[in-house]
């Protein structure tokens, strides 16, 4: 399996979780600018959306989206959602947040908007971040053990800090938490990040 990755982009949630899974897998730097892989594939020819995250499978299949692929990670290592009846929903549930609420809400600081726009985009995300803070059920976003949520998180509170956003102190900490992890510091030093 190899997942296609830009540094510090999104796809180091997934790069993150594979890690935590332990799952053998490749990893393939794409330039989201020229859209070529560091072996200089085309990357539409692999994702025709042409931006990261994609993990091709041994099976051939390509997945792309945050949210298909740390949902399929998840399957592969159930340790990595939260258990019950209502687990995987509320997996769905926290990774759809993490990527329509907050993730998205970045856009004006990564595609050149102006100050006020940043502005909102910066007190929309601390907001949204809050309410995870609010509602997180221990060390992590469900309890005791990582998800791959946390991983998505984590990603999104990386980008935080580097906008200088201030965000809720037990998110801060949660970071913190998570930059100690063995598969964190695995997958920042495969992307060249630390």
């Amino acid at each position: 399996m190899k997942l296609y990755y830009t540094p510090g982009a999104c796809s180091l949630a997934d790069h993150i979780a594979l890690h935590e899974a332990q799952l053998p897998f490749e990893r393939e730097q794409v330039d989201l600018q020229t859209k070529r892989t560091e072996g200089g594939a085309d990357y539409t020819s692999i994702n025709p959306k042409g931006y990261v995250p994609a993990l091709t499978l041994d099976s051939g299949e390509t997945l792309s989206e945050n949210i298909a692929i740390l949902d399929w990670i998840a399957h592969q290592n159930p340790a990595l959602k939260p258990s019950g009846e209502m687990g995987h929903t509320r997996l769905l549930e926290a990774l759809a947040y993490v990527s329509t609420e907050i993730h998205k809400s970045f856009k004006p600081f990564f595609a050149g908007g102006g100050d006020d726009e940043k502005t909102r985009a910066g007190e929309a995300i601390v907001k949204r971040m809050a309410y995870l803070a609010d509602t997180m059920k221990g060390e992590f976003l469900f309890g005791a053990d990582i998800s791959v949520a946390d991983c998505y998180l984590f990603v999104m509170l990386l980008w935080a800090q580097k906008m200088g956003l201030d965000v809720p102190e037990k998110l801060a900490g949660f970071r913190d938490r998570m930059m100690g992890r063995p598969a964190v510091q695995k997958a920042m030093t495969d992307e060249g990040l630390i």
